[in-house]
């Protein structure tokens, strides 16, 4: 291999191990409602958002909520209809709106729980500390 072989083989080798280090980021819509929570809760609040979960596993969170106090948010892992504990925390960025602290990232079981609609999030109140409005963070396939 002579030395411009080398360069353009390491050149082509570096574009690939970048493409796929990037490959894929995946931006949820979630509608939270107080139908969601585990048991349901009678509310008029309601809240919308996206979740958007990185290839390196690091999470972004934009949740904007309507009609509650809230007093905490954020994304937990159990699946539809249970309730499990807290892995994500979010911070308060508005009146009504929720983030994720910059490079909140998940583990491994929590990724893997996610790919099988196991996490989901959820904002609470005053009212209902166990939490008001929930809502599923399901996986583009998994709609």
């Amino acid at each position: 291999m002579n030395k411009w072989q080398f360069t353009f083989a390491v050149v082509l080798g570096t574009g690939y191990a970048l493409a796929t280090s990037t490959a894929f980021a995946d931006e949820i819509m979630v509608a939270l409602t107080g139908y969601e929570e585990s048991p349901p809760v009678t509310t008029t609040a309601t809240g919308s958002g996206t979740v958007t979960i990185n290839a390196d596993m690091t999470v972004s969170v934009n949740i904007t909520t309507s009609g509650i106090m809230a007093t905490a948010a954020h994304i937990h892992i159990a699946p539809r209809g249970q309730n499990g504990p807290v892995i994500v925390p979010f911070t308060k960025s508005g009146d009504n709106s929720w983030t994720a602290a910059p490079g909140a990232k998940l583990t491994q079981a929590q990724y893997e729980a996610y790919r099988a609609g196991g996490l989901y999030v959820n904002v609470h109140s005053e009212a209902n500390r166990g939490g008001e409005i929930r809502g599923q963070i399901l996986p583009p396939e998994s709609k």
